[in-house]
């Protein structure tokens, strides 16, 4: 990961990371048939299994959507802000008009089984009157969308602007006041969040 995140997906090389894995190029491809496939196993292991327990936890969960809202955005944001899995969102954009492949993969392992799981959890919200009816033509899954847009400008702005802020950017604020908007906005009229 530390190859990819230094290097892109593109510059990375298997001798670059068999090299800083102390093993020889050989030894790398015994494992992983192609850089593309050590790119996958690697998002499957540090972003897959963690989004495999919040989709099974989803399934079970008995407190409020809003309990789980707040909880699953904030983790999101918490890993996503911690440096190494940050690599993915950031390799994922920059180099997909290159290795569509990786957006593909991405979209399929990554973004529909979260948004599925968001959107699963804001039509539980709807159906038990804790969250308001969407306006017609509008579907829980782009209220989903809208959950996590936030994050993913957090990770952009991380990976691209940061450098140039003159006063470090406040991600923990940021994530609090998308929150309340978010779950004011998603409550039934009169009631209060």
């Amino acid at each position: 990961m530390q190859v990819f995140a230094e290097k892109g997906y593109a510059a990375a090389r298997m001798e670059d990371i068999a090299a800083r894995a102390g093993v020889t190029k050989g030894t790398i491809y015994l494992y992983f048939p192609s850089k593309e496939e050590m790119f996958k196993s690697l998002a499957r292991e540090h972003v897959g299994e963690t989004l495999t327990q919040a989709v099974q936890m989803a399934a079970q969960y008995q407190g409020t959507v809003r309990d789980f809202l707040t909880m699953m955005l904030t983790t999101m944001a918490e890993k996503l802000q911690r440096g190494h899995v940050a690599i993915f969102p950031k390799i994922i954009i920059g180099e997909s008009g290159n290795f569509p492949e990786l957006a593909r993969f991405w979209r399929a392992e990554v973004i529909d089984k979260a948004l599925g799981m968001m959107a699963g959890i804001i039509a539980k919200g709807i159906a038990s009157g804790e969250l308001r009816e969407l306006p017609p033509g509008v579907s829980p899954e782009y209220v989903a969308r809208l959950c996590i847009a936030p994050i993913i400008l957090s990770v952009i702005w991380r990976a691209v602007f940061a450098s140039f802020d003159t006063v470090p950017f406040d991600y923990s604020k940021f994530l609090e006041l998308h929150l309340d908007i978010l779950l004011k906005g998603l409550s039934p009229e009169g009631a209060t969040p």
